[in-house]
């Protein structure tokens, strides 16, 4: 009970500054991500140093590699998380922005304009960075945010929450705009999905097993993101050099991210040649390949892909391919299993290009690109608070204006609704 209360009180807090928030001038939000930078790069070393205890302690426990590399910090990583903040601070506000304007017969002017969510909750898992992306973006957009981080990283989160939110403080945002959960207790998440009437949204980043649960229990409304089975569709007039270079760049850049490639599709005519050239290649970066019994006639020594295989996400250093008939069959394959997240094809031909970005059901959808750039800094958002799988109200990578909803405004000079007419009982013809 008293967990309970100390996280509604949290929230009401937020609730209060979030009304104060959504009129503060732009030029102040601006000049807070600013200062939130600052305070990012010069309290750099103290952040560094709680997140070494967390990446110890992970380390003891037995944390796979590739969960450390997401936990992990270092100058780079803080400097991009400054970088995101400046970047968001110089983007265009969303706030205000009219895209539907009309005079009514009656004399009604009719607005429609953007406005913020309210108070946003975020549950996320690892990536300390979330949480400077999202309080950067949520203070930009006019919303306050409740944060709830993964217990592994909870020195590293609770160390940036502090750091930003002195130095938001202290450039006029209003207190209690930024709130993060501290308590381990998981029961913290339930009592945080079910504060119906002080958060608008809630945003849940992590693995499907995290995302399932929250969508399955919360009551209030949330948006789904980040469960990663993205795909590669290599066709038959795939450049097979380009093919390799995409394909190892979309596994091996970083695997334990949502837009790294999990599942390989080759077209039947090019598999003999591309797949013994992608397999010395992936294997010196020490990828396990597991393959349909088509792919394991050309390599004979790969482990056989199951059918829980194909609907895998690894987030590690493994890779399953399928040998397809056609692009057909690929798109069946991807519409099947995917995830909704990030889809490719490598090709010269730009019919097949055309048709697959149309018939593929996913947020974004490539052509001779890496899966990797699915994110909100390489599309120009400055950063993201997360990559929308689902299809209501936005989809892909979530930037400020995924953060607003609309408002109509009306101006009259005393209109009233008059009454309609009584129905005559005869026909209109």
């Amino acid at each position: 009970m008293m967990m309970e209360q100390e996280i509604r009180a949290l929230a009401e807090a937020a609730k209060a500054a979030s009304y104060q928030l959504a009129v503060l001038r732009t030029d102040v939000r601006n000049a807070a991500l600013d200062a939130m930078a600052d305070a990012l790069t010069a309290h750099m070393n103290e952040i560094l140093r709680e997140n070494a205890e967390d990446v110890a302690e992970a380390t003891s426990a037995g944390i796979r590699a590739s969960y450390l590399d997401r936990l992990r910090l270092d100058e780079s990583r803080v400097a991009a998380m400054a970088e995101g903040l400046r970047l968001t601070a110089a983007l265009p506000d969303p706030l205000g922005r009219e895209d539907y304007s009309v005079r009514r017969p009656n004399g009604l002017e009719i607005r429609r304009v953007r406005v913020p969510l309210g108070v946003i909750g975020m549950i996320y898992e690892a990536r300390p960075n979330v949480t400077a992306d999202a309080i950067g973006l949520c203070l930009k957009s006019g919303n306050a945010v409740l944060l709830r981080g993964g217990s592994d990283a909870l020195r590293s989160n609770r160390a940036i929450a502090d750091v930003l939110s002195r130095a938001a403080y202290a450039a006029g945002i209003p207190t209690g705009a930024i709130q993060l959960l501290t308590m381990k207790d998981r029961a913290a998440v339930d009592v945080m999905t079910h504060l119906t009437g002080l958060l608008d949204v809630i945003i849940p980043r992590g693995g499907a097993g995290l995302i399932r649960r929250i969508v399955e229990s919360s009551t209030i409304p949330v948006i789904e993101t980040g469960a990663g089975v993205c795909h590669i569709y290599v066709d038959r007039a795939a450049d097979i050099g380009m093919a390799l270079r995409i394909v190892e760049n979309a596994k091996i850049s970083r695997p334990s991210v949502c837009n790294a490639v999990e599942t390989l599709l080759v077209h039947e005519d090019i598999a003999a040649d591309f797949l013994p050239q992608m397999a010395d290649l992936l294997g010196a970066d020490g990828v396990e390949l597991r393959g349909c019994s088509k792919t394991r006639t050309i390599l004979s020594d790969i482990g056989m892909a199951t059918e829980e295989d194909w609907s895998m996400e690894y987030g590690d250093l493994v890779l399953s391919i399928r040998v397809v008939q056609d692009m057909d069959a690929a798109i069946s394959h991807i519409n099947h299993y995917n995830t909704g997240h990030s889809e490719t094809i490598v090709t010269n031909d730009i019919r097949a290009a055309h048709d697959f970005q149309q018939r593929v059901d996913a947020s974004t959808v490539y052509v001779n690109a890496s899966t990797r750039f699915t994110d909100g800094f390489e599309f120009g958002f400055g950063a993201e608070i997360g990559i929308s799988t689902q299809k209501l109200h936005v989809r892909g990578p979530m930037g400020l204006t995924a953060l607003t909803s609309t408002k109509y405004l009306v101006y009259g000079e005393g209109q009233v609704r008059e009454a309609a007419p009584a129905p005559t009982g005869k026909s209109s013809a």
